[in-house]
């Protein structure tokens, strides 16, 4: 696997910088190759992008979200291999540090010869930026979504047509909500079914973060692996 980490600070609260990462289905608006992402339920999205010519759908799943802190994810089914984690620190009131780690392992001729060229790192750096462009632009989230995703959540591949229920700990029948971007018109609680199902992603370790702490557990087992004090 190939691994790359970026770090940028934006000009916004941590809560805003937080809240508009959950809003998985505005990744087009600032990440290169990605058409569309789908929210399934609470935990799962399903992908499709376009990197060099290449079409990929994929699904992934939330298995680590605390609020205001980090968002970790894996592939679990389709015909990407992937898994990272993005970690947000309060620099200020009004300033945040956004620290995005990935294992990505590239698929085909295409990608290979990409990845050796420092295409994702390009990529990556360029997401960041989007990013970084897309909240400050607006000062606030176009949405937000505060409940708690712990690693023991995770549970598997994605469901298939999947209605948005609750996260243990989160309020019952509250649905992780889509945040429309201004001249647009955005879905809450889209149901759909997943794509081409394959290999299930994997199941080790993501990237630590350098400054990563865990605040809510000390499990040494628990997924992803913080800096623990």
């Amino acid at each position: 696997m190939s691994t790359v980490e970026k770090t940028i600070d934006v000009d916004v609260p941590v809560r805003s910088a937080y809240d508009q990462w959950t809003q998985f289905e505005e990744f087009p608006h600032f990440m290169e190759g990605v058409e569309e992402v789908r929210q399934v339920d609470d935990r799962h999205c399903h992908w499709r992008t376009k990197v060099a010519g290449v079409r990929r759908e994929f699904d992934t799943e939330i298995v680590d979200q605390l609020p205001d802190e980090r968002v970790a994810w894996r592939t679990v089914g389709g015909e990407v291999r992937q898994r990272g984690v993005v970690t947000f620190q309060p620099l200020d009131e009004g300033h945040t540090r956004v620290r995005l780690a990935m294992e990505v392992e590239p698929e085909g001729v295409v990608e290979k010869t990409g990845d050796a060229l420092g295409i994702l790192d390009l990529r990556v750096k360029g997401d960041l930026k989007r990013f970084k462009g897309f909240i400050e632009e607006r000062g606030q989230a176009t949405g937000g979504w505060r409940g708690r995703v712990r690693p023991s959540d995770a549970a598997g591949p994605a469901p298939t047509g999947s209605t948005p229920g609750s996260v243990p700990g989160t309020t019952a029948g509250t649905p992780r909500p889509t945040g429309g971007v201004p001249g647009t018109t955005g879905t809450t609680g889209t149901t759909g079914t997943t794509g081409t199902t394959g290999r299930t992603g994997p199941t080790g370790d993501v990237p630590t973060v350098p400054g990563q702490t865990d605040r809510s557990s000390h499990d040494a087992g628990a997924w992803p692996p913080a800096d623990r004090p």
